[in-house]
């Protein structure tokens, strides 16, 4: 099904501006698109806890893994790395003041054979609030020079434990692949139950993943990308538009749970994008995305979840509907990941999120306001 808000005329005509960053990025896939030496580091001792998520299986079976649970442990990922329909994704992001580089990360160490996937690369070109969920065709035609295929089961991970990985599981449900899954505790788990990385990204995979972007860029050109080998089924209910967000400040119908640090969202502190006002949308509760994991940065398991969203949440009920935002649309799929181990499969995320919402002149806001 086509997405409402997507025009395909309005692709048709649209044209992105090159801006430094996608110049700089290039750039970037350019230079190491010659680094194809791949080895494997030092191996560690392996723990002998099991993470949290899926444990070990023997054969490889997407069917062995439900659905409704969003994680899969490093050990299950480990005996299943190298089967040919599963396709691992570092989707490593970063906020602008951590001054992080996840392409290069990706260089210096990664689960083996995994492609990266560019969050801000594989968006939205008609708009200027970040890394939008992208057009059913830009996403299809994205994957699709990614080599992923509808038949492949894929796990994604970050380098932070569990961040952005969370977003694009949340991208590929809303387009439709249910195969999906994040990996619990991410890239430090991986590295601290002893399993190896590679070194020096291999040529194709720097490739893949500018051939990626590019794709995307052509779409939005309105210019022929093929071939398409992963096909895209758009699930609405999965994403919030503003107007959306609108109307359930009036109607009630679903809980709104916005997943920032308690002081961006009270307006005691300041929001991280330069003049963008901190507070919170009227009606909407205060759950930080952290509060979704233990001390290794794992997913909690469904009883302490429940205790989290019922205290953190100041009263949230998980007999009712909820939605969810935060920032930019990142963290608001963590909360969207907890409440799917509680078996709640079907939580909305607003994609623009807090900057969209602040930056429009005419909508309330609650908070301090002590900073913009």
């Amino acid at each position: 099904m086509a997405s409402t808000f997507f025009s395909r005329s309005f692709l048709a005509s649209s044209h992105r501006m090159i801006t430094p960053a996608l110049l700089s990025r290039r750039a970037f896939y350019s230079q190491l698109s010659s680094a194809s030496t791949a080895y494997k580091s030092t191996t560690w001792a392996r723990r002998a806890m099991a993470s949290i998520g899926i444990g070990t299986k023997a054969s490889y079976s997407t069917s062995s893994i439900s659905t409704n649970e969003p994680v899969v442990s490093a050990d299950w990922l480990h005996s299943n790395l190298r089967e040919p329909d599963l396709k691992v994704l570092d989707a490593s992001w970063y906020m602008p003041e951590e001054q992080r580089n996840p392409i290069q990360e990706y260089q210096v160490a990664h689960i083996p054979g995994t492609l990266f996937f560019d969050l801000d690369g594989i968006s939205d070109r008609t708009t200027s609030l970040p890394h939008m969920l992208p057009s059913e065709e830009a996403f299809a035609a994205g994957c699709s020079a990614l080599g992923i295929d509808n038949k492949d089961g894929v796990v994604v991970y970050d380098g932070k434990g569990i961040f952005s990985a969370a977003r694009v599981w949340w991208m590929f449900r809303v387009f439709g692949h249910k195969n999906v899954w994040v990996l619990d505790g991410g890239l430090p788990r991986w590295r601290a139950s002893g399993y190896d990385v590679e070194s020096s990204a291999s040529g194709d995979a720097i490739l893949k993943a500018s051939a990626a972007s590019e794709a995307i860029e052509k779409i939005y050109q309105g210019q022929i990308v093929s071939p398409i080998t992963f096909q895209t089924k758009f699930q609405p209910h999965l994403v919030w538009t503003l107007d959306q967000v609108k109307n359930n400040m009036e109607d009630h119908t679903y809980q709104h749970l916005d997943a920032r640090a308690k002081a961006r969202f009270d307006g005691t502190a300041p929001e991280p994008r330069k003049g963008i006002r901190s507070g919170h949308i009227p009606g909407s509760k205060c759950v930080p995305f952290p509060q979704m994991f233990d001390s290794s940065q794992t997913l909690l398991p469904a009883e302490e979840l429940k205790k989290r969203f019922e205290q953190e949440g100041a009263g949230i009920s998980l007999d009712k509907p909820i939605m969810a935002s935060c920032g930019t649309g990142v963290t608001a799929c963590i909360l969207a990941m907890g409440l799917h181990r509680l078996g709640k499969t079907e939580v909305p995320v607003y994609d623009g999120s807090w900057t969209e919402w602040a930056t429009q002149p005419d909508l309330p806001m609650e908070g301090e306001e002590s900073y913009s």
